[in-house]
């Protein structure tokens, strides 16, 4: 019996085409794909609307500010990680990391932060390391009532500092106060920071590395009033 070669590649096409077929359809209608590896730059997370709940993402592929279906160019994201959103879409903390051997001095870092409705981090937790200065810590953020003017972002970022800047700052609703902070300074002191709803440090109560511990009082422009230490 002599094979057509020509019908038999034909047939055997049609067949891996329905098998190919079925296995995707199966897959689908099951909800279920597994993987034991795989290798990709970014992944989205939707709910079965579309709206975007979380992306883990290489640096080359990680996304601006996202609000709802706009995203605004970010200022400054070095890391890899990943962005969460909240139920409408919209950008509401993340967990990035970075770090290289820069000119032979070792930088790194991490941040898990969690951010105002329309706004930035309120808390964050952080790691950075840059040659021999290390700090670690928990960052707790006062943020204005008003959502952020995500599209100013990027102008203000390019304006040299001075009190246009500043005053851009404050009418995009970009301003940050910190009211405390908790952790290991770039003195290599443990310490617990507050502050006023202006900023200003009030209360430090801190352990050196050499094992003094002291508890400062300061008034708001920052003077130490009185000083609490331990007996040497």
């Amino acid at each position: 019996m002599r094979i057509d070669a020509s019908k038999a590649i034909g047939a055997y096409a049609a067949t891996i085409t329905i098998a190919l077929g079925f296995v995707l359809l199966t897959g689908l209608n099951s909800g279920k794909t597994a993987f034991g590896e795989i290798d990709v730059e970014r992944i989205n997370v939707r709910e079965p609307d579309g709206t975007l709940r979380l992306t883990i993402s290489n640096h080359a592929r990680m996304p601006g500010i996202i609000i709802g279906d706009k995203e605004y160019p970010h200022p400054n994201r070095p890391e890899a990680g990943m962005i969460f959103f909240n139920n409408e879409g919209i950008e509401n903390g993340g967990l990035v990391f970075d770090g290289a051997l820069v000119n032979g001095r070792p930088t790194n870092s991490g941040s898990l932060t969690f951010d105002r409705y329309r706004q930035d981090q309120t808390v964050q937790v952080t790691s950075i390391e840059d040659g021999p200065t290390r700090s670690a810590g928990l960052y707790v953020n006062d943020r204005p009532n008003g959502p952020m003017d995500f599209s100013a972002i990027g102008k203000i970022s390019a304006m040299a500092p001075g009190a246009g800047r500043d005053g851009a700052v404050r009418t995009a609703n970009l301003t940050q106060i910190q009211r405390a902070f908790l952790g290991r300074g770039a003195d290599k002191a443990s310490s617990l920071e507050l502050r006023d709803g202006a900023g200003h440090k009030r209360l430090v109560l801190s352990v050196s590395d050499e094992g003094l511990a002291t508890i400062q009082f300061l008034d708001e422009s920052g003077k130490v009033v009185r000083t609490v230490a331990a007996d040497p």
